[in-house]
């Protein structure tokens, strides 16, 4: 493709995906709180309780502990929009990893930003999960590359069967830390969306009004970003095999509640060991038959 067409196409993703990914995230979050409250035995609250509750933020006056903490959630919105509208335009996915990783490092320095000990040490936090799911992520896209030929996600619909045939044990690698990307218990080190298990939370503890409204947004886009990368796995030459995909995020979605609601928080120390250990052996090994075999 032009380099130009791409990215005309790549600006219209991008705005595609803002307009569209926070309206699906919002509903993903909504569905999370309903089926979290069934398996604790109660009712919930409504499916678009999440709307609600981030329409008040946007209501709240803008007070923020610094002029900085703002622009940097700004940034980190902002680039989680382009890496969204990249990929969903089929765009490059090694250029996606790095965008979206570079929005997680805007939102850690909004964290270190407020000079609170309880923000930073959510944000020292935060940097350990980075660490500990980011050579996974890369083997994820390297993955891609051996099994289409290209980094585009594009790729996957000139295959003649799913790229999970053939890099299934990547996919499984992916789906361990989707959990730590997702900050879902065990691995909601550096926040928590169950209020019961902060005193404060993490790195939003000194964040307020819009600026905490857009952090619940980016989560959101985030969200529906990486269950894009869970349904990709399942996409061939056949556009139907579109509706496989998402049936195979929502399944992958629904996992990673039932593992948030079953499985107490672990050690930081647990969490980066055992995400390299799953990266370095079921991607390694995957990789390894697709170079040399």
């Amino acid at each position: 493709m032009d380099p130009l067409m791409t990215i005309i196409v790549t600006l219209i993703g991008t705005v595609i995906f803002a307009i569209l990914a926070p309206v699906v995230g919002c509903l993903l979050a909504g569905l999370d709180r309903k089926i979290s409250a069934r398996m604790q035995g109660r009712v919930g609250p409504p499916l678009l309780q999440p709307y609600y509750d981030v329409r008040k933020l946007f209501e709240k006056e803008n007070v923020s502990v610094n002029g900085t903490e703002h622009t940097y959630i700004i940034c980190a919105l902002i680039f989680a929009f382009i890496a969204g509208g990249m990929f969903y335009s089929g765009g490059n996915l090694l250029l996606v990893t790095f965008i979206i990783t570079l929005s997680s490092l805007f939102f850690i320095i909004a964290a270190y930003s407020s000079r609170s000990p309880y923000s930073e040490i959510g944000a020292a936090r935060e940097t350990l999960q980075v660490m500990s799911y980011e050579p996974m992520v890369l083997f994820m896209a390297v993955g891609f590359f051996l099994a289409t030929g290209t980094f585009n996600v594009s790729g996957v619909l000139t295959m003649d069967m799913p790229i999970i045939c053939s890099i299934w044990l990547v996919f499984l690698g992916l789906m361990f830390i989707l959990t730590i990307k997702l900050r879902k218990s065990p691995f909601d080190l550096s926040m928590s969306h169950h209020a019961h298990q902060e005193i404060v939370r993490g790195m939003t503890t000194e964040m307020s009004g819009p600026t905490l409204g857009m952090v619940e947004i980016l989560h959101w886009c985030e969200n529906v970003l990486f269950l894009g990368w869970i349904g990709m796995f399942f996409v061939w030459g056949n556009p139907w095999t579109i509706l496989i995909g998402v049936a195979a995020a929502l399944i992958a979605y629904f996992l990673e509640i039932w593992i948030d609601n079953n499985f107490a928080r672990v050690k930081w120390q647990f969490m980066l060991k055992s995400a390299w250990i799953v990266a370095l052996v079921a991607a390694g090994i995957n990789l390894s038959f697709l170079v040399f075999l």
